[in-house]
């Protein structure tokens, strides 16, 4: 059997030194923003390139915190793609703003720069990207958007690690980039985990306040805040494997590789361009027959996954919130097919993955 992703295969390699800086930590007798996070947030940052980095809980509180810290007007809008990992979506609207949502680009997943200014209403305050499955948006475009309308801008930057347009990392482009450490992810952590990074000042402060019960100094509290901390023993895990990222990046695009190679006409493959450095958090193809195609796979000892069954528009807690019909995301999330593509994967799993999907009728 091939797993779709076997996390114990993946972090063997980091075994020895994980164990290590988990009993650092332990033995420490500190447990919470001390020195494994701020020296985390130093690395991560300059691993980045940007100024700040700042440790939170999980993913969804990066999001939601970067939100509440553009302090824009109750009731603003923020443009969101329409197919999205809901927990983006969820963000908005804890922060206490209304999603839009936009449809994307069928050959990227990504949301459609093309779309984007049709969505603007007098109401629009900010757009909130996300880079799918390992593959940068459009920035160049949509930054000249936000600029021109005076939008504010912020990246989900929860699958894209590392990846690139014109040699310049997700999350350096909006006034902030939000990242999470699931387990999953290409940079993931061994439980939850999140950053925010940016290089505004003042949002890094008031983010550092905000994760922290809206305090930075010990019971004087200066915002409304919450208790999403990145803890100390998953920060130094996080730095032992930020060490080998850049590899294991390395890793996923060889094995991507032999998908290109190897996969039959008949699925549509992830769109490649030169300028676009892509970092296959997710091997995503579409295929017509996507169900059928799932279910032979297993039979044959191949698990894979759908990412994701249902578009967030159809989601019943999201009915009475997102309004009108949205057809691109209805059919990607009709079609789409996660093959398996991890650090834990060797190139001859990939190539047997490609060799059994060619025998699909």
């Amino acid at each position: 059997m091939i797993e779709y992703e076997s996390l114990a295969n993946s972090n063997q390699q980091f075994m020895h030194e994980l164990e290590a800086a988990a009993t650092n930590v332990i033995r420490s007798g500190w447990y919470v923003l001390g020195h494994e996070v701020t020296e985390f947030e130093k690395e991560f940052a300059m691993w980045v390139g940007s100024r700040h980095c700042i440790g939170v809980a999980n993913g969804l509180d990066a999001l939601i915190l970067s939100l509440e810290a553009l302090m824009l007007p109750k009731n603003s809008e923020i443009l969101v793609a329409s197919n999205t990992y809901i927990a983006t979506i969820l963000a908005i609207i804890r922060a206490g703003y209304k999603p839009v949502l936009v449809e994307p680009d069928p050959e990227t997943f990504n949301i459609d720069p093309l779309r984007i200014k049709s969505a603007l209403t007098t109401a629009t305050r900010a757009i909130c990207v996300t880079h799918l499955f390992g593959k940068a948006c459009r920035m160049d475009e949509i930054c000249a958007i936000a600029n021109e309308y005076d939008l504010k801008l912020i990246e989900d930057c929860a699958q894209s690690h590392g990846a690139k347009l014109a040699n310049r990392m997700t999350g350096t482009f909006g006034d902030a980039g939000c990242f999470s450490f699931y387990p999953t992810k290409n940079l993931g952590a061994i439980g939850d985990g999140g950053a925010v990074v940016t290089d505004n000042d003042e949002i890094a402060d008031h983010l550092r306040h905000l994760r922290n019960y809206g305090s930075k100094q010990k019971y004087v509290n200066k915002y409304i805040g919450l208790n999403s901390r990145l803890d100390e023993i998953q920060a130094a895990l996080l730095r032992v494997k930020l060490k080998q990222l850049d590899a294991m990046t390395e890793h996923k695009r060889s094995l991507a590789e032999v998908y290109f190679k190897n996969l039959p006409d008949c699925l549509s493959l992830p769109r490649q361009k030169e300028d676009e450095y892509d970092v296959f958090h997710i091997f995503g193809v579409r295929v017509e027959e996507r169900d059928r195609l799932k279910s032979w796979l297993l039979e044959q000892g191949v698990k894979t996954e759908i990412h994701y069954p249902i578009p967030p528009h159809k989601q019943e807690a999201m009915q009475g919130i997102l309004h009108g019909e949205y057809p691109i995301a209805d059919k990607l999330h009709a079609t789409e097919l996660s093959l398996p593509i991890s650090a834990g994967h060797t190139v001859k799993d990939i190539e047997l993955v490609a060799d059994i999907i060619q025998q699909f009728k």
